[in-house]
């Protein structure tokens, strides 16, 4: 949980979680939004048409019609975990890429791991807008905001103080998932800001991002009473909206924060402490399971664990050119 009744040790610097203090190279920031972005363009597929019959409304044309694409994509991706789900009532059979999907609705199925190529292809694969163009994941992501308004579908309602909806970058391309709200969440309206929130800052810090480049939800958008574990009936009701924010945002890598979220997305119930340390399939999208930052906090020999999975995404991102906008952490 990434709440205050969680146990824990005192702030550390950057890397404090998991080892020596990165480098203090700057950089130009003029290179670092190039660096952020990299990549993205490569695994757009090819540039629409640049005929222009009105040179001073080209522009506009060619955002139209990418803004148009990026809609598309995002639509075809919604129905197709809707549909893998069984919330269109029928089987999704379409493939991300060239990577094999689990099926979300046989748990008894554990999600596949990838191997080297296809974790390169999953990395890559979606029909993400090029850099620089209109992108739709705000859009997605306020309209799925607007639906949920003031949520009573599960029991959890009448004793929350704010919907923990999610934070960061709308088009990140990497997005943290973890299990629900703690009681600094619950009164702040924002995920991951207890002490566990902190120690995933230094992580995510140590990896050479920030906050603000990333995106971050829960499975739960209310906090359960107490802190106590989400229950099957809870997830049921929240887990429709996590798959909608995940189609919104099109993320090239997922990381499971702690068991509740990785079972929850892979359909697996092996522990964590077994699921760690390698690549799954969510619907096509690698996603690294590793440990919660609230269990960080009660055992912090673990950490150098959770900074080997880290370091593991940043090395996948690479692969495909895409790399954090800061120095990453040794």
């Amino acid at each position: 949980m990434a709440g205050p009744d969680s146990d824990g040790e005192p702030r550390r610097g950057r890397a404090g979680f998991a080892g020596p203090s990165p480098s203090r190279e700057v950089r130009n920031p003029s290179e670092g939004s190039e660096v952020e972005r990299g990549g993205r363009a490569g695994f757009a597929g090819p540039s629409p048409s640049r005929e222009v019959r009105n040179p001073s409304h080209g522009s506009e044309v060619d955002d139209a019609r990418e803004a148009v694409r990026a809609l598309v994509g995002q639509f075809r991706t919604h129905l197709e975990i809707r549909g893998r789900s069984g919330l269109l009532g029928v089987s999704g059979s379409s493939k991300r890429a060239s990577v094999d999907a689990p099926a979300i609705s046989a748990p008894s199925s554990p999600s596949p791991s990838f191997e080297s190529s296809e974790l390169e292809a999953g990395v890559a694969a979606g029909d993400r807008p090029p850099a620089g163009k209109l992108r739709t994941g705000a859009n997605g992501l306020k309209l799925l905001r607007d639906e949920i308004g003031d949520c009573q579908r599960c029991k959890l309602a009448p004793s929350r103080t704010n919907l923990v909806y999610g934070v960061g970058n709308p088009d990140a391309e990497l997005v943290f998932v973890g299990e629900a709200p703690g009681a600094d969440e619950d009164a702040q309206g924002e995920p991951f800001v207890g002490r566990a929130g902190q120690l995933l800052t230094k992580m995510i810090e140590a990896m050479g991002y920030r906050r603000e480049d990333v995106y971050i939800c829960n499975v739960l958008k209310c906090r359960p009473p107490g802190n106590r574990n989400p229950e099957p009936d809870e997830v049921s009701s929240c887990e429709p909206f996590l798959k909608r924010q995940l189609a919104a945002l099109r993320p090239r890598v997922i990381v499971a924060l702690g068991k509740f979220a990785a079972q929850c997305l892979l359909r697996d119930d092996t522990p964590i402490t077994r699921l760690r340390g390698g690549f799954r399939s969510y619907e096509g999208i690698p996603l690294m399971p590793t440990l919660h930052p609230a269990y960080l906090l009660r055992d912090p020999s673990k950490k150098k664990l959770a900074w080997d999975d880290l370091k593991a995404v940043n090395a996948a991102l690479a692969r495909v050119g895409i790399h954090p906008p800061r120095p990453p952490a040794a």
